[in-house]
């Protein structure tokens, strides 16, 4: 019977997997989700990474674009970039895949840190295996649509031989009355 810690850790699983998104063929998670997450500012998140910038690299976190930050705020129907004296963030955001994620508890070593990874680690591999039973389930239904595909052009004929079959008892062919037997006709 699982316990209320394994209920509240699961709860905490789904709210992280909630959060990552898929990026550049990627599953990340964005500064400001992990901000959150460990209860610093994205700023302090940031600055720490900076100064551990060799721990990071492009295959662990990379910096959106523009455009990638524009579909994402549209994607999520947030505001425009916020004008310079209204507050809001100023740069591009960081997206960190799941070894940048992992490298931020030796950047972060709070304890709320190592607790909050430990739950993106298996919010990461639940993520994997979604999608790997989301694979083999396209898959089978494939399959499953070829021998659909298979049956219905076999039964496609056969009704079509049907139909044949009743427009001809349908619409029978006249034929000229035969006698039976020999007759003959004679002149007179």
């Amino acid at each position: 019977m699982p316990s209320k810690g394994d209920s509240t850790a699961a709860q905490g699983v789904d709210a992280i997997a909630k959060s990552i998104l898929v990026l550049r063929g990627q599953n990340i998670l964005l500064d400001r989700d992990l901000a959150a997450l460990y209860g610093v500012t994205t700023k302090r998140l940031n600055e720490q990474v900076k100064r551990n910038l060799a721990r990071f690299p492009i295959d662990f976190m990379f910096q959106l674009t523009a455009g990638e930050e524009t579909a994402l705020r549209s994607h999520f129907a947030t505001s425009n970039k916020p004008a310079a004296n209204r507050g809001g963030r100023r740069y591009l955001a960081y997206a960190f895949t799941e070894q940048g994620v992992a490298m931020l508890s030796s950047v972060l070593s709070t304890e709320r840190a190592v607790a909050v990874n430990v739950e993106i680690m298996r919010a990461f591999v639940r993520m994997r295996g979604v999608l790997a039973a989301n694979k083999e389930l396209a898959r089978r239904f494939a399959e499953l649509e070829v021998r659909l595909d298979k049956r219905t052009a076999k039964q496609d004929k056969a009704i079509a031989a049907i139909m044949s079959a009743i427009r001809e008892l349908m619409n029978p062919t006249i034929r000229p009355n035969r006698g039976i037997g020999f007759t003959a006709k004679f002149d007179e």
